[in-house]
């Protein structure tokens, strides 16, 4: 199960990663403005958020694992035949069916994880799972510097190409994984009512859970907005505001991606000891001072950029690491996928606008600048954890 998620999630970040590392030679190649390039980015996040919840629904009434199967197929498809697209419209239609199954991926693997895991180890587990979004995501920066150096204008399609190794993992998750018996059970209760299959998500906004579900909605914002604010444009910042070369900028990105191992790591073994609500607050508050401190580097300080790096990415992928657990946490059996589905991917969806936005204000004020609106996401996170349960220990069912 461990590393049936541990693979799951970092072939998801594989693909999903190749994106911003193509970001600007897709904008060369079909003469795309910054706010065009952005709204590739948004329109992949804005169908994720469609994915993940509708993957939560489908979870609660047709088992994780089968929806797990489903979303990973999808992402690998879509991905690779983003590498065939002729114009920007096709693009945009490539990446939104690659948002569908990256979005469900982690509806229905997060809360399979978190429900067979001990209650006083989840937090760690769930981190050592989300770390391997570092380790894919290093693969995808490794794979751009080759792929780049050697395959001329074209590089950005065999780096799509390449999003077809998840496929792969079906053969392993078929044969090794099997549902929770959390789930069996809820879909065993289910059999005998006679409900929609939108019922569950209308039960995320009765009295009892409709406070639970808006403020968790605000965490899912903030820690997605903070991250993709920054990281959608990080590549193009470093090789555009920075100066490097694409060696260069893939030597600066890895320094990144080293801190954001370390963040998922570290926060899953903080989840475990001092509590879910004061480790997104530590994070949160971190995320905010490394997002103003690593854009406002001054030029001519390229190696401050090293040492900073890898703060960076510990409060950025920190602050995400918790929140499958989390949610999970929650959410009663009966609607959890709806729950983490809906309220990890609407996050995700007003999140999908941080790039654009990103994107239009930096032909104003500068890439750098704009890049500051990530910031903003911690804040939200900090709003929105106050507001919510301490739920470290808590037995799930």
């Amino acid at each position: 199960m461990f590393w049936a998620g541990f693979a799951g999630w970092g072939l998801d970040a594989f693909d999903f990663n190749t994106l911003p590392l193509a970001l600007g030679a897709i904008a060369t190649a079909f003469s795309l403005s910054s706010t065009e390039s952005g709204w590739i980015m948004t329109v992949t996040l804005l169908a994720s958020a469609v994915g993940g919840a509708l993957a939560g629904l489908l979870s609660d009434r047709l088992g994780r694992v089968r929806v797990l199967m489903i979303t990973i197929a999808t992402f690998a498809v879509f991905t690779a035949l983003s590498g065939l697209s002729q114009n920007y419209e096709q693009m945009l239609v490539f990446k939104g069916f690659q948002g569908l199954g990256f979005g469900g991926e982690f509806a229905a693997g997060a809360v399979l994880i978190a429900e067979v895991a001990p209650a006083e180890q989840r937090g760690r587990l769930l981190g050592y799972v989300h770390s391997s979004w570092a380790i894919g995501w290093g693969c995808a920066v490794l794979a751009y510097t080759l792929i780049f150096s050697y395959a001329g204008p074209d590089a950005w399609r065999y780096l799509f190409f390449l999003g077809i190794l998840p496929a792969f993992a079906l053969l392993f998750v078929r044969r090794n994984v099997k549902d929770s018996d959390a789930s069996k059970e809820n879909r065993r209760r289910a059999a005998g009512r006679t409900t929609s299959l939108w019922s569950g998500l209308a039960a995320l906004f009765h009295r009892d859970l409709r406070r639970t579900t808006l403020l968790a909605v605000l965490v899912g914002i903030g820690v997605q907005g903070g991250y993709f604010a920054v990281f959608t444009w990080l590549p193009s910042y470093l090789h555009t505001e920075r100066g490097l070369t694409v060696v260069g900028t893939g030597g600066y990105l890895s320094v990144v991606i080293a801190g954001c191992f370390l963040g998922y790591v570290c926060a899953g073994h903080l989840h475990d000891w001092i509590g879910r609500r004061p480790t997104f607050i530590l994070f949160s508050v971190s995320g905010v001072v490394c997002v103003v401190a690593y854009t406002w580097i001054p030029q001519g300080a390229n190696s401050l950029l090293l040492v900073l790096g890898v703060p960076l990415g510990v409060a950025a992928c920190g602050s995400l690491a918790g929140t499958g657990v989390f949610f999970s946490e929650l959410f009663p059996s009966r609607v959890r996928g709806t729950g983490v589905g809906v309220v990890h991917n609407f996050g995700r969806g007003v999140a999908a606008f941080f790039p654009s936005l990103v994107g239009a204000l930096s032909s104003t004020f500068g890439l750098k600048a704009a890049m500051g609106v990530g910031a903003l996401g911690y804040v939200l996170v900090i709003i929105g954890v106050l507001g919510l349960p301490e739920t470290k220990g808590r037995q799930i069912a």
